[in-house]
């Protein structure tokens, strides 16, 4: 599978008709039985409820943890890195309780995670324990060559990427200046909204996903969503199958 390789280009769109998950196909990928178990700011199972909900950018007013069983156990079904596990765990319970009406499972956040850096150690990058890579995910420039688009820099974009000419999309979930200002927010409590912490790139990208009054239990609404997040067909079909294979190993 080629990371990075696949966001964001330019007329992408194969025009080809792209069968849309059905209703049953898409309730594997997000049924509650498959989201994690709600948990207490302190870490244990629990109710979901306002207690967790806030705040500015999507910040918790207190930091959330999927139980820590859950984490490893899903960790050693799937191959997912134990810390991506936590990270998918704490935004789908995020979701749960401030975006309520769009019913996003973690799987299809570990879809998208697989497809755009492996999880955040795509190039031979490890994933840390507080959720960052031991080196920056950093996508191709954006400079209207080889069939990408054509996206200048900004200042908000150069924090992250350092070009001073083109946009990158940076992260583990790869995220445009533009998308995380819109989307960004600090799920893991340290201050800082961070594209390239994997615990707050999963909360934005559920944020992102969630947007548009989407339901992602229908079928077209979880396809809507996901080309929201990158408009490609093939993007699509890779996000859907490793979604898939979260859910069913």
């Amino acid at each position: 599978m080629a990371f990075l390789a696949t966001s964001w280009l330019a007329g992408h769109r194969s025009g080809a008709p792209v069968e849309v998950p059905t209703s049953s196909l898409v309730d594997v990928v997000d049924t509650a039985a498959l989201t994690v178990p709600a948990a207490r700011p302190d870490g244990r199972s629990g109710t979901p409820g306002a207690r967790g909900a806030t705040a500015a950018r999507g910040r918790a007013s207190s930091v959330v943890n999927p139980d820590p069983r859950w984490v490893t156990r899903t960790a050693e079904r799937t191959g997912i890195p134990a810390v991506a596990v936590r990270a998918y765990g704490r935004a789908s319970i995020l979701a749960a309780r401030q975006l309520p009406t769009c019913h996003l499972g973690w799987t299809t956040l570990a879809g998208v995670g697989l497809v755009e850096s492996a999880h955040g150690t795509v190039g031979g990058a490890a994933l840390l324990p507080d959720g960052t890579s031991s080196r920056p995910i950093i996508g191709p420039a954006l400079d209207g060559t080889d069939g990408v688009a054509a996206i200048r820099s900004d200042a908000a974009g150069r924090r992250w990427h350092g070009d001073e000419s083109w946009d990158h999309a940076v992260g583990p979930m790869q995220f445009l200046s533009s998308s995380w200002e819109r989307f960004g927010a600090d799920a893991d409590g340290d201050g800082v909204a961070d594209p390239t912490d994997l615990d707050d790139a999963a909360w934005g990208a559920a944020r992102h996903l969630c947007s548009g009054g989407v339901d992602l239990r229908r079928g077209p609404d979880w396809t809507r969503a996901v080309l929201g997040y990158n408009d490609s067909d093939a993007y699509l079909r890779s996000v859907l199958s490793a979604a898939l294979l979260a859910a069913r190993r």
